[in-house]
């Protein structure tokens, strides 16, 4: 079992899903974060002040699946996520991370099994 962690832009939010959905993969937590990389934020003006948006928002996808499903997540994320063909800083990044376990509170299944198909 695996934990893929991807940090997207915002507006790729929609196609990632689909891209997901195209690969069986309708499981995941969605969150809304701030973090900087390589694109060093932006100046913005506000009534006359100059402010430098040094964190830019992001969003977070935490998606728990079988060992099996992992190479098709990580290619579905990529191909939604990405801008154009060679993509763009600030496209994002993917982490895989190793999962002991996982159990379903409702039913008490754990492992694979309360991951789902």
């Amino acid at each position: 079992m695996k934990m893929i962690v991807s940090i997207i832009r915002p507006e790729k939010l929609e196609a990632v899903q689909k891209a997901l959905a195209e690969a069986d993969i309708y499981l995941m937590t969605v969150s809304e974060v701030r973090g900087c990389g390589r694109q060093k934020g932006f100046t913005e003006v506000y009534r006359d002040q100059e402010h430098e948006m040094r964190l830019l928002p992001k969003l977070k996808l935490e998606i728990a699946v079988n060992d099996a499903f992992v190479d098709a997540c990580v290619e579905a994320i990529v191909r939604a996520a990405r801008t154009g063909q060679t993509g763009k800083v600030g496209d994002g990044k993917i982490f895989v991370l190793p999962m002991d376990d996982c159990i379903q509170i409702r039913t008490g299944e754990t492992g694979m099994v309360a991951i789902g198909p």
